[in-house]
């Protein structure tokens, strides 16, 4: 929202006109390019890739319609030039920023309807005041907008709760699946929203949102490139409901499901399977993903957890094995070894099954 003082600052200018180009060809990129540049080995999301390279468009092109409207139109009018402006990015970029960020939970298909319908007010108000020229419908546009922003923030933790439940009963391997880090670039918007949004023509917040802009383009592309796209079958969307329906399940539980699962799983050491997914577990032994998901919530652990905590005893045995040879070794190499696709992910598993390090552990080891 500047004012014409950032007309006349050229380096300003330049740099707004920077970040317009910078928004305009990372949309042409996302659009265009089906492969990922960053993570070559991660399977792209397309349906997200195509959120956000609109979204990028959308902010290049708010860009262009402010300058457009500070220079050529509107020009004598400032009241009506900001309405009609701010009216823009809020009905245009903020439900794709909604729905980029919906995407990134793959766990089910949320709805993107009832967060656009929410800006319907935002062009009612818009309406009145430049009917009435009422100067006041710009500070209950940005109220009406903290609310709704406010709201998704809260349904958005709460999503994230469900899709990081989803992920660990479903998924061994987490790399480029976890998408808490969008939690904070939803606060982070927020904040510069309100920050921005207060101090309108401020020469220092003119500059720092370009800046943020820049920031936010940098992650998202960051983010993009690296989720791994998943596969969710129909009959996977929707566990078992709690009651009834739950213990009718439970009952029809196949009674050797443990033995089935030392027998396909942990004996042929299946578990050192990257990304070996619970639905593939299920097609080895021959039996229901529901009922194995059940198995696993009546013993209290996850998916996850099951086959994290072998290829830690695996880790263990192999770490025994080499102090006993003295072979030369690294605990990234017996990771590697024991299923675990880098050492960050292992040494978080490590740590939330184990209560220690797995430095601490090792050193305890050798004394």
């Amino acid at each position: 929202m500047y004012t014409q003082q950032s007309l006349h600052d050229l380096i300003f200018v330049m740099l707004y006109g920077g970040v317009a180009m910078l928004a305009l060809l990372s949309g042409i990129y996302l659009g265009l390019r089906r492969a990922n540049a960053i993570a070559p080995d991660v399977m792209p999301s397309t349906p997200l890739r195509g959120w956000t390279a609109a979204f990028f468009i959308v902010a290049g092109l708010s860009h262009i319609w402010w300058y457009a409207l500070g220079v050529h139109w509107l020009t004598d009018d400032c009241l009506v030039r900001n309405i009609t402006a701010v009216t823009l990015d809020h009905v245009a970029l903020l439900p794709l920023v909604m729905a980029m960020l919906l995407r990134m939970l793959q766990d089910r298909q949320r709805r993107l309807w009832p967060w656009a319908l929410a800006q319907v007010p935002i062009l009612l108000i818009a309406a009145e005041g430049i009917i009435s020229h009422n100067p006041d419908c710009m500070d209950i546009m940005h109220y009406w907008q903290v609310a709704v922003i406010g709201s998704f923030i809260a349904y958005y933790v709460y999503a994230l709760f469900q899709y990081g439940r989803w992920l660990r009963e479903n998924y061994a391997d987490l790399e480029h699946k976890e998408v808490w880090q969008s939690l904070l670039f939803v606060v982070i918007l927020f904040v510069v929203y309100e920050v921005y949004s207060t101090n309108p023509g401020v020469m220092s917040r003119e500059y720092l949102a370009q800046f943020n802009t820049i920031a936010i383009i940098a992650f998202l592309i960051w983010r993009v490139e690296t989720l791994q796209q998943l596969e969710v079958k129909e009959e996977e969307q929707e566990l078992p409901q709690e009651g009834a329906n739950a213990s009718n399940v439970m009952q029809t539980i196949p009674q050797n499901m443990g033995l089935l699962l030392v027998k396909y799983c942990e004996e042929p050491q299946l578990y050192l399977q990257h990304d070996l997914t619970l639905v593939q577990l299920c097609e080895k032994m021959g039996t229901n993903r529901t009922y194995l998901s059940q198995y696993f919530s009546m013993q209290n652990i996850t998916y996850n957890a099951y086959i994290n905590g072998l290829r830690i005893d695996h880790f263990e045995r192999l770490y025994r094995e080499a102090i006993a040879s003295l072979r030369p070794f690294t605990a990234q190499q017996l990771a590697f070894k024991s299923g675990f696709r880098s050492y960050s992910t292992f040494a978080a598993a490590f740590k939330l099954l184990k209560g220690q390090t797995a430095s601490e552990w090792m050193r305890q080891q050798t004394v």
